[in-house]
């Protein structure tokens, strides 16, 4: 089925464990979140990561219950309760499969560099905070508490033995994935040497059954759509976002090319279905998806290993699973970490604008105190603002006049929204002779703001009594001029062609 060979299997069987392992306390963690039960969690882990490592667009990449994602959710748990959530879930699925419908999952490309950084940048600065949670305990009173003493020392201890194993390791030997070692090689250590230290199971039981068909239990009414369709909007978008730009990170590292609307119509089954069964929905994970290439895990078997390694420990090794020791995959998280963030953006500073640093900066904050949605956005509004700003200083307009005193103008760069200011005050027609030529041979008409100033200029010019003359203009221009049109002199052969962004040429 998957054509791997010995070694591949091998790879991608073990790297599938060890994500697997990692994922049992992020899933539970998330769960707790959104105050819903630990096999909530366990249970969309389980399904998304089937489905979209079986069908989705970027085979090695790992989706499963995400926190940023379950920040949404516990609004919705608190006021309404779990079953509104499963109803949220089933119609993010269904937001997202007709996103993919559409065809839109294209538009990721369009994020640029700096955003792509800052995101980067940003998640794995909260992945990282994230696990300090794990330092903290409840006490009587309901307050958490730093660890403290001896049992802060061994968690210490462990995790930096853990993080110590994972950076030897390959110097010995890359037979088995260095993470699934030290994952094991600190569990055996804590448990033969008796050691007292938080596990899995204090964060909640794992064990469990198969997931059951379940219809979500809410009124079919206007009321209920309007309660759980602002939720999963915004669940849709996050998912969406989070996965392609993890899927696009991927393609980068691997220096191959996955396919978006493929992702996101698996990642809306795999909500669906997982609405359907009592998990609460999931995308992609950047730090697992890390573990995973990392390992070399580049087939969809890895993925699909993963998922039935959850489905086995909540059916069968719950026992085991429990007693492994956070402090071991908080430091698989930690690594997980400083292989994620990237370090060379640091050496950008003064080689690259200014505004570009600005940009992953902006995103990589907003992506730690708000959300990834949110951070996305902003950082693709700023940059289009940027863009806009540094574009509109480009337009230039040099003046000449020839013999029979006839002044020319030779306009330079692109003529959009952002310049029309600009170029029109290149222009005072009442100091200009009878005869003006304006020669756009040089320029771009982008936008409707640019049609409208040269009919805006023409009437200038006819108002002064002068005779203007445009030329090398396309042919969406001559067809959208209406004011300029008699002074645009036609020439096919020399005439540029290029489209111009206008609804009356839709």
């Amino acid at each position: 089925m998957f054509k791997l060979s010995s070694p591949e299997l091998k790879t991608n069987l073990l790297s599938g464990l060890t994500v697997a392992l990692a994922m049992v306390p992020e899933a539970i963690a998330f769960a707790l979140v959104a105050q819903v039960s630990p096999l909530t969690g366990l249970y969309a882990a389980f399904i998304v990561s089937l489905i979209t490592s079986a069908f989705g667009g970027r085979p090695g990449m790992i989706s499963g219950a995400a926190g940023a994602l379950a920040v949404v959710m516990v609004a919705l748990v608190v006021e309404h309760g779990a079953e509104y959530l499963f109803a949220a879930v089933v119609l993010m699925g269904v937001l997202q499969l007709l996103f993919a419908a559409a065809k839109l999952g294209k538009f990721i490309r369009m994020v640029p560099h700096p955003v792509m950084l800052g995101f980067v940048n940003g998640l794995a600065i909260v992945i990282f905070l994230a696990q300090f949670g794990h330092f903290k305990v409840t006490a009587d009173d309901g307050s958490t508490q730093w660890l403290q003493g001896t049992p802060l020392a061994v968690m210490v201890g462990l995790t930096v033995l853990t993080m110590l194993v994972i950076y030897l390791l390959p110097r010995l030997t890359r037979a088995v994935p260095a993470t699934l070692v030290a994952i094991v090689g600190v569990s055996l250590l804590v448990i033969g040497l008796d050691i007292d230290t938080r596990t899995v199971g204090d964060l909640g039981s794992i064990k469990g059954g198969l997931p059951d068909f379940h219809v979500p239990q809410v009124p079919l009414t206007l009321e209920t759509l309007q309660i759980v369709l602002p939720y999963a909007l915004v669940l849709a978008a996050i998912g969406l976002i989070e996965s392609l730009l993890t899927l696009n990170l991927i393609d980068d590292m691997t220096d191959t090319r996955g396919r978006p609307n493929r992702e996101c119509a698996a990642q809306g089954a795999a909500n669906v279905v997982t609405g359907f069964f009592g998990g609460m929905g999931g995308c992609a994970m950047i730090g697992q998806s890390m573990i995973n290439v990392n390992n070399g895990a580049l087939h969809r078997l890895s993925g699909i290993a993963t998922a039935l390694f959850l489905l086995s420990f909540i059916l069968f090794g719950s026992a085991l699973i429990e007693r492994i020791p956070l402090a071991a995959l908080i430091g698989v998280m930690f690594v997980v970490c400083e292989k994620t963030f990237e370090w060379a953006s640091f050496r950008l500073f003064g080689k690259v604008p200014r505004a570009d640093i600005f940009v992953g900066l902006l995103v990589a904050a907003v992506t730690v105190v708000a959300d990834l949605a949110v951070a996305v956005i902003v950082g693709v509004i700023v940059s289009a603002l940027v863009f806009a700003w540094e574009h509109a200083k480009h337009v230039r307009v040099s003046a000449s006049v020839r013999d029979d005193g006839t002044k020319v103008y030779e306009a330079q760069g692109t003529l959009f929204f952002a310049s029309v200011a600009e170029f029109q005050q290149q222009f005072v027609p009442r100091d200009d002779p009878d005869e003006v030529e304006i020669d756009f041979r040089l320029a771009k008409l982008m936008d409707h703001s640019a049609i409208e100033a040269v009919n805006t200029l023409a009437e200038r010019y006819q108002r002064a009594g002068k005779r203007l003359k445009l030329r090398h203009l396309s042919r969406d221009c001559l067809d959208l001029l209406d004011r300029a049109r008699s002074m645009i002199e036609v020439n096919y052969r020399e005439d540029p062609q290029y489209r111009v962004a206008d609804d009356k040429l839709a």
